[in-house]
């Protein structure tokens, strides 16, 4: 009888009282399954149904239908960037391409040209690079060939007007 005590204690094996015995315990299960399983089960579900629309679309169709491909050649248009560095008078602007560019700090108001300050800029072309004596390859300076067209909000400004 003992032996029969620490089996039901170990297994948590219960007596069987009535025939529906097996369906309740199915739906005793699914009642105390946690936060985490049904979460899991949730993911596993949305695995195993992948929808249709992304089945059909190969990578060259979803590039040719991007924004990024909408947006057309940069070069020669007018866009946005922040200023992230400032060393002496040159201004480090990262305008959300694959390099920055650096543009020279403008006379007139350089103290609102600082750190954090949104600019507008024309890009002229997206990578500086040539070939020099020497070299097979094209040497690149790692940056964007750009032109600073003028300011558009200034951290400098802000604390300007909180004051007064």
């Amino acid at each position: 009888m003992s032996m029969l005590k620490h089996y039901r204690l170990f297994f948590n094996v219960r007596p069987v009282l009535h025939c529906n015995y097996l369906s309740q315990t199915a739906d005793d299960k699914k009642d105390r399954i946690g936060g985490y399983a049904k979460a899991f089960e949730k993911f596993e579900q949305n695995i195993r149904k992948p929808s249709n629309q992304q089945e059909k679309m190969t990578f060259s169709a979803l590039l040719r239908n991007s924004k990024f491909i909408d947006l057309g050649d940069p070069e020669g248009k007018i866009a946005q960037g922040k200023i992230f560095h400032v060393v002496e008078d040159d201004l480090y602007i990262d305008f959300g391409w694959k390099f920055h560019c650096v543009c020279p700090r403008p006379k007139k108001q350089a103290e609102k040209y600082i750190r954090g300050a949104k600019v507008k800029i024309l890009i002229k072309d997206l990578e500086l690079s040539s070939r020099f004596l020497g070299y097979k390859k094209d040497l690149t300076l790692l940056e964007a060939d750009c032109h600073l067209i003028g300011l558009i909000e200034s951290k400098h400004q802000d604390k300007h007007q909180s004051s007064n």
